[in-house]
């Protein structure tokens, strides 16, 4: 297997050729989407550049990008560590600051012990400094303030989130930069100059 082979990922579209998800960012291997476009369970769309891959008696290109056949209708977010990050983007709740995954926490609003829920509306990013300072007391009681109040978050509010982080563009193949952005706001040549 060649080099050029290694690392690469596809690009996967829903039908309406935007990004299946932004958060995380739906990639396959360029093996697994190799195979659904011979299954013909998607559509390729764009290959990588100079890129084969071989078989004994042809040469295939290798899928940067690939679209569903179907659209997929995405309706809920799972109520997960990361998601919680992203929606708050890894900013700590109370004191405003980003942070990496690493150094961030989750707070109850309303404290487990005073039957505060494990959901959406009642946890937030925090700080471990923030979280501790704050305790199994309520924001008011710490003499604290939300930043914004703890909400469930919808696909689309999590993947425009995805696309403000500063990390992102860093993981993204050149490939690739048709197919994302569509939604952005286009930056006048005077804006440029």
């Amino acid at each position: 297997m060649s080099g050029a082979l290694s690392g690469l990922r596809t690009l996967v579209l829903n039908a309406d050729m935007q990004p299946l998800s932004w958060a995380p960012l739906s990639v396959w291997s360029w093996e697994d989407a190799f195979v659904a476009v011979h299954q013909e369970r998607v559509v390729q769309v764009k290959t990588y550049e100079g890129v084969m891959v071989r078989s004994a008696t042809r040469e295939y290109e290798v899928p940067a990008v690939v679209a569903l056949k179907n659209y997929r209708k995405r309706r809920k977010v799972a109520f997960t560590r990361y998601h919680l990050f992203l929606r708050d983007e890894f900013t700590c709740q109370y004191c405003g600051r980003r942070f990496a995954a690493k150094e961030l926490t989750f707070d109850h609003v309303i404290p487990k012990s005073r039957s505060g829920g494990s959901r959406w509306e009642n946890i937030v990013t925090a700080c471990g400094p923030d979280n501790h300072r704050k305790g199994n007391k309520t924001p008011a009681e710490a003499g604290m303030r939300l930043l914004r109040q703890p909400f469930e978050p919808t696909p689309r509010q999590l993947d425009a989130a995805a696309r403000r982080l500063p990390a992102v563009r860093g993981e993204l193949q050149r490939t690739w930069m048709d197919f994302l952005y569509w939604e952005s706001e286009l930056i006048s040549t005077e804006d440029c100059a």
